[in-house]
């Protein structure tokens, strides 16, 4: 008898442990609550641009290994794109300087092109400091102020990856995204983003190697209870259907919330914090650089992509509850500025707002994350909110969903 096994949730993280329990041979159901798969990382057709887009902006990196091994397995491994090198352009909205930032080689700060302008070498050393980071450190207390090379580079980077402020963020945190990037050389460091759409590359052609291993892809499914008898998840209740599970294996993928809502006792993460996307119905043109990190304004990262503008405002809690319409006035300006579009009239645009986007990537809040494996011997979780040891990003989502589909195919032993 092959090993059934349940999935619940169909984000990236329920996806890749549905791909990889698949492919060991596994029988799969995927239980998904929404309309449709792919969680906080897909694509739509939006009515008001009148064109499909992406329901936020996610920036991959050449070094993110089990994404990549992840796309591979799917079938979409040439579905990115991306520069030949690592470089990063910024501009600074208030004079409107720009620089690259060039990690294409070992010991890439020496060289003054390479970095912020006005920086020294000396000024990025601090940055080493982050491998003995205290559980408690905060980024701004591991890295300090030196004011221009924090501005203009470790503040943006930061703020991205970890969706939390630098004076709240765990230092140690930042230290193992860097080490995952950086710490690998400048092969691991290009950034990369979908040819086409979120869907199209991460959760599509997914969707079509599932179907053709034989899984049951359930959509519109929510799964209400967990029960429990004894040490094992014994069935599941999707309200009016109950499912015996007491013989197969469950991967719980689900969010925070709604896994300690079915788990008994399950601590997790229970701090959040918000990004705020823009997308706007305008092209810069083909010689447009497809990202921009910009530096003081209210936009962060400028994305330029097949038929939109998009923008992304991480930790963006103080932006919620401000109006949508001025917001994307604001916004536009500053897109306008760096683009060299007019300010009016404003193209038609969307504001996003995602008010618990990610857990608060906090020293405090790091240790409420679960470890993959529970007290129930048939039980798994996935999510970017377990123990992986990376901030809540796709390669989180997907190496813990990895790795949960690892645990169950090798008997429940981590």
């Amino acid at each position: 008898m092959s090993l059934r096994c349940h999935v619940i949730g169909g984000g990236l993280a329920g996806l890749a442990a549905a791909v990889e329990l698949a492919q060991g041979g596994a029988a799969v159901t995927l239980y998904e609550a929404g309309p449709r798969a792919g969680g906080r990382c897909r694509s739509y057709f939006d009515s008001e641009l009148g064109c499909r887009i992406d329901n936020g902006n996610h920036l991959l990196l050449s070094g993110n290994r089990d994404a990549m091994a992840y796309l591979e397995t799917i079938g979409a491994g040439d579905s990115l794109v991306g520069p030949s090198r690592p470089e990063f352009l910024f501009r600074d909205l208030r004079d409107g300087a720009q620089w690259t930032i060039r990690p294409d080689r070992w010991l890439w700060f020496l060289d003054p092109s390479a970095r912020v302008p006005g920086t020294s070498a000396a000024d990025y050393l601090p940055a080493l400091a982050l491998a003995w980071a205290s559980a408690d450190l905060t980024v701004a207390g591991a890295l300090g102020r030196r004011r221009a090379v924090h501005e203009k580079l470790w503040q943006p980077f930061s703020v991205a990856v970890l969706n939390t402020e630098c004076e709240a963020a765990s230092a140690r945190l930042l230290w193992r995204v860097l080490r995952e990037t950086f710490g690998r050389g400048p092969a691991a460091c290009c950034p990369l983003v979908p040819r086409i759409g979120l869907s199209e590359s991460l959760v599509d052609p997914a969707l079509d190697l599932l179907r053709r291993r034989g899984a049951e892809v359930r959509l519109g499914a929510r799964v209400r209870r967990l029960e429990f008898a004894d040490d094992r998840v014994g069935a599941l209740d999707l309200g009016g259907e109950r499912i015996d599970a007491s013989r197969d294996m469950v991967v719980l993928a689900v969010p925070p919330a709604v896994a300690s809502g079915l788990v008994p006792g399950l601590e997790v993460p229970d701090e959040y914090r918000a990004i705020l996307n823009a997308h706007y119905r305008w092209h810069p043109g083909p010689d447009a650089p497809a990202i921009v990190g910009l530096v003081g304004g209210t936009a962060e990262w400028v994305f330029a992509k097949r038929e939109v503008v998009s923008v992304t405002v991480s930790a963006a809690d103080r932006l919620m509850d401000r109006p949508a319409e001025a917001l994307a006035e604001e916004i536009w300006r500053e897109v306008a500025a760096v683009h060299g579009a007019p300010t009016a009239p404003m193209p038609a645009w969307r504001i996003v707002k995602e008010r618990r986007a990610t857990f608060a990537a906090t020293p405090s809040q790091l240790r409420r994350r679960p470890r993959c494996v529970t007290a129930w011997q048939n039980l798994a979780l996935a999510g970017d909110w377990t123990r992986t040891d990376l901030p809540a990003t796709i390669e989180g989502a997907i190496k813990s969903g990895r790795r949960a589909a690892a645990i169950i195919l090798n008997g429940g032993k981590s």
